[in-house]
């Protein structure tokens, strides 16, 4: 995964366009996640239920911090964190879209532990990019580029291959105010150990 494939999908990226990327667990579907128009197109691309959130990434914590209305105790978890395969459910900014988030108030935020996804996302800033497995729902994410499903593959301009990914069930979900574990995934035994101390 050279510069130029990087800045490849970067451009496709601020176009309105769908690429595949690596992260710590699977590939994921990326697209710039404040364009209403891209964001459709990622759920066409998955098959995904309209009312199913898809969350966003960036670079650092304090990049997060544009699109949500972090809780001090929110901050501090991200800190402790990300990046890492954990997604933490945050207040949206208004300029996040309701069709990302499903019409709720909350989105998801990411900051991968890979360093190509973080380049990427580095190269996109300050447009933050989906974050949702570069699968058909239903169907099992792609650890590898061969293993991607072919309507992905149709509906993408960029394809960043970064190698075999670690795989697992994918990032931790977490709603840190209500204390609430949604999906368990990568690094939820630790999730639950912080949980537990600040209560």
């Amino acid at each position: 995964m050279s510069d130029a494939d990087i800045e490849r999908a970067v451009e496709a990226i601020h176009d309105g366009d769908l690429v595949v990327y690596p992260t710590e667990t699977v590939y994921g579907l990326g697209a710039d996640a404040l364009n209403e128009t891209a964001v459709k197109r990622v759920f066409d691309a998955k098959r995904r239920d309209r009312d199913k959130p898809v969350s966003l990434a960036v670079p650092d914590v304090d990049s997060a911090l544009n699109y949500v209305h972090a809780s001090d105790r929110e901050e501090t978890f991200m800190r402790e964190f990300l990046p890492g395969p954990v997604t933490v459910l945050c207040e949206k900014t208004d300029e996040v879209p309701d069709v990302l988030t499903g019409g709720r108030s909350r989105v998801g935020v990411r900051v991968p532990d890979h360093e190509g996804a973080l380049a990427l996302l580095r190269e996109a800033a300050p447009t933050p990019v989906t974050s949702t497995s570069a699968n058909v729902s239903g169907r099992p994410s792609a650890t590898k580029i061969a293993d991607l499903d072919s309507e992905i593959r149709d509906a993408v301009a960029v394809i960043l291959d970064g190698g075999e990914t670690d795989g697992g069930t994918g990032s931790t979900v977490v709603n840190v105010e209500t204390g609430e574990i949604h999906r368990r995934g990568a690094n939820a035994e630790a999730v639950e150990a912080w949980l537990a101390k600040q209560t």
